[in-house]
């Protein structure tokens, strides 16, 4: 049985070209995220962005945001706005190396590569889940009123971390034997 996934309409050449390009668009996005959150590790946020995005509380959001001051709320504000360049490139690195392990697993592997599809199909899950955080950040920041904005950005924030998390697992084990049956 052949399993559908989100990048069956790009050829497989397509399909590898595609996750390199994402790759380099990733790593280069990640750099300018990792630039923008030096400015916004506080005692209060000390994991800068991360920790607002985990506070679940507008008591705690807002201590966040002082802490950051003028300055470092114009950070988080461009950090959030390039986050979402960043949810592009990242779920389609995901996306499409769990494609590719999958495929290098199917012949002796079918569990593991019908694993690889769903969760190929899992980062369209993380995709809305994060722009979903970051909508309700971006309330908080902007000092809309409202207990529900932190929640909502915690609880979005905690299912997306643990989906790339076991997709990262999945990846890591699939590559490790896909080389083992290869050598076989």
């Amino acid at each position: 049985m052949k399993y559908h996934h989100p990048f069956e309409w790009l050829s497989v050449r397509v399909q590898k070209i595609a996750f390199m390009v994402s790759l380099a668009l990733m790593l280069f996005t990640t750099l300018g995220l990792q630039l923008l959150n030096i400015h916004l590790n506080t005692d209060v946020a000390p994991f800068g962005i991360v920790s607002f995005e985990l506070a679940g509380n507008l008591s705690l959001s807002q201590k966040i945001i002082e802490s950051w001051g003028t300055t470092g709320q114009i950070y988080a504000g461009l950090n959030l706005g390039l986050d979402y360049l960043f949810i592009i490139t990242y779920i389609s690195v995901i996306g499409l190396a769990c494609v590719l392990v999958a495929r290098k697993v199917s012949q002796r592997i079918k569990s593991l590569s019908f694993l690889g599809i769903l969760f190929a199909w899992g980062q369209i899950i993380v995709a809305l889940l994060d722009s979903v955080e970051n909508y309700a950040l971006i309330k908080i920041l902007l000092r809309f009123d409202g207990i529900f904005w932190p929640v909502l950005a915690k609880w979005c924030a905690i299912p997306k971390f643990l989906i790339l998390a076991v997709s990262l697992l999945y990846l890591i084990i699939g590559t490790i034997l896909s080389m083992v049956v290869r050598k076989r």
